[in-house]
């Protein structure tokens, strides 16, 4: 080709570029008119392929781009926009392995890293997520001096990161990719509340940060501040109306609202365009779920499972309905998965659990325990969980609450009576009283909600893993109007998840056992229900549930038991120095005699009888616990004792509770 022809082809080129901005129609015809002087010239069949992709041709963007990549398997750009274009396509897995060629062609592409940290998001693969994100930010990142914080991200090691950002951050403080990168150390930390406060600022600098904008939603989702994500997620959504992470992301969240109309609305939608991705089709059948509608959750579920055989959160969504009974050839299925060598760790944990359910419904107990106690192997080597933290937070807030030092405050906090928290372990009943006691005209079932452990974690300041928390100690510093603010920030946080006009509502975090006092302190009206049931009952049955997030203490059989140890020792104190400040609800009590156990309680409440409490099965309200379709039926008594069955391999749980737990109400008591 003389030098003249291709001067004039640059000319081309350029012009097709500036056309795809403004004109992608136009873009298409000149891109065309390039290819006939040059057939197959890479540069213009990817501007065409790009051009087609902005006047929503997927389908034929999609075929322009799966040939030049087969023509050009080096070139990451290619690859990059083939990803592009299967995902708008719905083919998921072709874009996620089409940017993961991208990448691996050219590590330095922030483009490629980013959408492909979205869409792992999207599918669930949130650790995966996280460390594409990170290499978005690396490979951003062109000042020298931040190169080094970025590389210790990438490798999750945060302390090193942290104090290179923050040294950076003294001389450039309005640096957007520093303090975003800076946030991100935050939120895997787990300081919510310093990311959240670190991402304003971004956003302040750089209102068109959209990557920075969207882990702001983030942030705020996992603190409970769900409205105000929903706005952020919306600004980035007016941008890119068909991006699936945003568009799933607001279904979640309008899900977490109790919006469950709008939020299976919108899952419709994904489900089509997205019908051949498993976890959409899983995060449809979770909203069916909560919403009641078993019957959609169930074939949302297998929709998943057939899409992927070895999807393993879709067997466990389905055993974790518990009411629901597998087939022999569904069962043979999750077996085949297991004896696959290339199973992921995720899939394999959660097929153990789901297998372990399949074969206690089967009778089949010694191999049913076998997959619990693997699956729970499995899950607890990539949980983060200290023992001793909580045995020594349990010590501290006993040496601080004494009797004295609550009378003492008596009469100080916030004055609202609206909280009612059902506090213990989980799997101890505490659903079944929450589904009673919602059915009453004045008191309204909200969710286990996360606001009492985020006010405590912002009271501890604590900023690393290894320094030791201001709280509880910190409590005793708080003048009446911090404790009445405490309180009150409280109730202005949870009401958005209040949907009637009811004057009471549900809090049913099992965890907040360990934060009774401050509830004592900072929301003295409030009333506290301690839902509590056999110890080995409780235990089994939380080892045997695979928790989607927190409950980290349940994946190990003494591990369990030194919890329900803690648990009992600062329940036992409060007893002691605020006798009838907690009110026990005893599940085997409220089994044996429901009508004279809901009597007890609506008392403490405060409250009236009402028949309605007793026909809580016919009460229609979301249900998101693991235990949702077991409280929309009558009591089910067959099931107190049925940890029994497996009481061969229980022992470590027993000697890890010890004589003090295993003391249980002699009334409550089988014959051992």
């Amino acid at each position: 080709m003389s030098d003249h022809s291709t001067d004039s082809l640059d000319v081309a080129l350029a012009h097709a570029e500036r056309l795809l901005q403004r004109d992608p129609k136009l873009a298409v015809e000149q891109a065309d008119a390039i290819l006939e002087a040059a057939p197959h010239h890479p540069k213009a069949r990817l501007i065409k392929g790009k051009a087609l992709q902005r006047q929503g041709k997927s389908r034929e963007a999609l075929a322009t781009f799966d040939a030049l990549s087969r023509e050009q398997p080096r070139w990451a750009e290619a690859r990059y926009e083939w990803g592009q274009a299967c995902a708008a396509a719905g083919e998921v897995e072709s874009a996620i392995n089409a940017l993961r060629d991208a990448v691996d062609l050219n590590d330095q592409y922030p483009a490629a890293w980013g959408a492909l940290g979205d869409l792992l998001y999207a599918t669930g693969a949130a650790p995966e997520a996280d460390a594409a994100y990170a290499n978005q930010i690396r490979t951003s990142t062109s000042d020298p001096r931040l190169m080094q914080a970025a590389l210790a991200l990438c490798a999750n090691k945060l302390a090193p990161a942290e104090a290179l950002l923050r040294t950076h951050l003294k001389t450039m403080p309005t640096d957007v990719a520093a303090i975003r990168m800076l946030a991100e150390v935050g939120a895997r930390l787990g300081r919510y509340g310093d990311a959240e406060k670190l991402l304003a600022r971004c956003l302040e600098l750089a209102p068109s940060f959209a990557a920075a904008r969207h882990n702001y939603a983030i942030v705020l989702f996992r603190q409970g501040k769900v409205l105000e994500a929903l706005r952020e997620i919306e600004v980035v959504r007016k941008e890119h109306p068909e991006n699936a992470t945003y568009r799933n992301f607001t279904a979640a969240a309008l899900a977490r609202l109790g919006e469950y109309a709008d939020a299976i609305e919108l899952y419709e939608q994904l489900v089509v365009d997205r019908s051949e991705q498993p976890r959409v089709w899983l995060s449809y059948g979770h909203a069916l779920k909560t919403a009641g509608r078993t019957a959609g959750a169930i074939a949302a579920y297998r929709k998943a499972v057939a899409l992927d055989p070895r999807f393993g959160d879709g067997y466990w969504s389905l055993a974790n309905l518990k009411t629901f009974r597998f087939t022999f050839a569904e069962i043979d299925a999750m077996r085949a998965a297991l004896n696959a060598g290339d199973l992921g760790e995720d899939d394999r944990f959660h097929i153990d659990f789901a297998l372990g359910k399949a074969l206690e419904d089967a009778g089949d107990y010694a191999d049913s325990f076998a997959h619990y106690a693997e699956g729970a192997r499995r899950r607890r080597a990539l949980v983060t969980y200290d023992p001793e933290q909580i045995t020594e937070q349990v010590r501290r807030t006993s040496a601080l609450f004494t009797t004295e030092f609550l009378v003492a405050r008596r009469g100080q906090g916030a004055e609202a009576p609206d909280p009612i928290f059902i506090v213990g372990l989980p799997r101890s009943g505490s659903t079944l009283l929450e589904q009673i006691l919602s059915s009453h005209s004045a008191i309204e079932g909200t969710m286990e909600l996360p606001d009492i452990a985020a006010i405590a974690r912002d009271l501890g300041e604590k900023k690393l893993r290894n320094e030791t928390s201001k709280y509880p100690a910190i409590l005793a510093d708080l003048s009446p109007e911090a404790l009445r603010g405490l309180g009150e920030s409280y109730i202005e946080r949870t009401r958005i998840q209040r949907r009637s006009a009811k004057p009471l509502f549900i809090d049913k975090m099992p965890n907040n056992w360990l934060h009774v006092g401050l509830i004592a302190l900072a929301l003295p009206n409030a009333k506290i229900i301690d839902a509590r049931r056999h110890p080995v009952a409780t235990c089994f049955s939380a080892f045997k549930q695979h928790f989607a997030r927190g409950q980290t203490f349940t994946y190990d059989l003494t591990e369990l038991g030194r919890y329900y140890r803690d648990y009992l020792a600062l329940m036992a104190h409060f007893d002691a120095v605020a006798p009838g400040r907690v009110h026990r609800v005893f599940y085997e009590g409220l089994v044996a005699d429901t009508e004279a156990q809901v009597r007890r309680t609506l008392a403490y409440c405060g409250l009236p009888f009402e028949s309605g409490c007793l026909e809580f099965f016919a009460t229609d309200r979301p249900v998101r616990t693991a235990s949702s379709e077991q409280v929309r039926q009558p009591i089910f008594r067959e099931g107190v004792d049925q940890w029994r069955r497996y009481d061969p391999w229980l022992q470590p749980l027993k000697e890890s509770l010890g004589p003090e737990g295993m003391d249980y109400p002699e009334a409550f008591k089988a014959d051992e």
